[in-house]
């Protein structure tokens, strides 16, 4: 019999996997965000590791746009398979993304500034209601 505290402790890891999961749908193409920024867009701005193990550990047919998320360097973090990186900065390019000299992107350019969390889950009346 499992104890009732690792039942909900496996269930709050697989909750925030699946909000990381979410959130890292939304990056539009040719932008990127920071382990660190989904981590505090999320409620936990200590939990920048934890992203990287939820986007680890996604099944490969999750259509997670899983490449653009980099450090807070801007820059891609080494990785298992030692391919990853490479993988990575291809699909970034591929969407218009540039690295500069010491393999790093411009934040301040790339940077995915989402609207703020409460604000994309407040309802609007669509037109017809008004």
């Amino acid at each position: 019999m499992t104890d009732r505290r690792e039942d909900t402790m496996a269930s709050d890891k697989t909750s925030f996997y699946e909000q990381v999961h979410d959130l890292v749908r939304q990056i539009p193409v040719g932008k990127v965000v920071t382990y660190g920024q989904v981590a505090a867009l999320l409620g936990s701005p200590q939990a920048a590791r934890a992203v990287g193990y939820a986007l680890r550990a996604a099944p490969t047919h999750a259509e997670l746009p899983w490449h653009r998320v980099i450090n807070h360097r801007g820059q891609i973090s080494p990785r298992y398979p030692a391919q990853g990186p490479l993988l990575q900065r291809l699909l970034l390019e591929a969407e218009g993304v540039h690295f500069d000299l010491h393999d790093g992107v411009d934040l301040s350019v790339y940077r995915w500034h989402p609207q703020h969390m409460e604000e994309a889950e407040v309802e609007h009346p669509s037109d017809d209601q008004v």
